[in-house]
């Protein structure tokens, strides 16, 4: 596609309103993942009548007129040899959207666009837990809940909130503990019964902002495991060059998490073997001062033989 079609583009669609925007953003996904679009895929999506989502249509025409073409056989628009999306498009809430669909279907009753099939979760916390947890997030409230902990059994905690967390196989709530005195990682299907606290003050240290750990920015870099009998392969799978570095931005209050769930060999020496350890991490000191850093594999800590006790 040339500039001047780019930036005639460009104009337009800062021309639209949000709602247009969404309705085009539906046209184009359509076109570019399913390879067919009816009117009624407006209709359906959006609750419009057909007048409307015959304009919806003629917009995205006059903007990208050659992005689709009419198949008078069974009277559907398809995309022409020579489409090219009118909008960027999140590799993540594509595969949300093609395995989960966009919001159709109750309850559990997901209908996917495309044939699929996505890993059961085996661990996943009861709405009933869930509720109180996100009300307290997005109001900045205390929670009062029992809480079972392999260290300490059952106990009862006021705990502030701050996040929720998907490390993989399981999802966890950042929050600040009051009877510890310390921000750490709660399980949600470890409690019971939370109970929002309206009237408990937050004070400034039990926020996000006082949360050091939280707060910190690590910049791992990535490269092909250096005993890897394929690293090409690797390169394909992370899209990276010749002697390149996937340079990922994570919380340090994360970083163990996530190094885990990738499976990336942090031991100094590349020691880790297996055809998991696609990964290794360049600089392992560049954990150093993660609260979890051991929880990524291979870590050694360069100052201390501690290891994290279990929540």
């Amino acid at each position: 596609m040339d500039e001047a079609t780019t930036q005639s583009r460009a104009s337009a669609l800062a021309a639209v309103t949000r709602t247009q925007l969404e309705r085009l953003s539906h046209i184009d996904f359509k076109l570019y993942f399913l390879g067919e679009l009816r009117r009624a895929d407006v209709t359906d999506r959006f609750g419009k009548g057909p007048a409307a989502a015959t304009r919806d249509i003629a917009l995205y025409r006059k903007i990208a007129p050659e992005n689709l073409t009419l198949d008078n056989s069974d009277k559907v628009y398809r995309p022409s040899p020579e489409f090219v999306p009118l909008l960027d498009h999140s590799p993540a809430r594509v595969l949300t959207a093609l395995s989960q669909g966009f919001g159709e279907g109750h309850g559990e009753q997901f209908e996917a666009m495309v044939r699929c099939e996505i890993p059961i979760t085996l661990s996943l916390p009861k709405m009933s837990v869930l509720a109180p947890l996100a009300r307290a997030i997005n109001r900045g409230k205390a929670v009062r809940t029992g809480y079972t902990s392999v260290e300490s059994g059952q106990t009862q905690r006021e705990l502030v909130p701050l996040a929720l967390v998907d490390i993989g196989n399981r999802w966890h709530i950042r929050a600040f503990d009051r009877l510890r005195g310390e921000f750490r990682d709660f399980v949600p299907t470890r409690m019971e019964n939370p109970v929002l606290l309206e009237d408990s003050l937050v004070k400034r240290e039990e926020t996000a902002e006082a949360d050091v750990q939280w707060s910190r920015i690590i910049e791992l870099e990535l490269v092909p495991h250096p005993d890897h009998t394929r690293p090409e392969v690797v390169r394909m799978d992370y899209g990276l060059a010749p002697g390149e570095a996937l340079k990922v931005r994570v919380r340090a209050a994360n970083a163990g998490y996530m190094l885990r769930r990738w499976s990336v060999d942090c031991s100094p020496d590349h020691r880790l073997r297996g055809p998991e350890y696609a990964l290794w991490l360049r600089d392992p000191l560049s954990l150093y001062g993660a609260s979890n850093a051991q929880l990524a594999p291979g870590y050694k800590d360069p100052k201390s033989n501690r290891e994290i006790k279990a929540m």
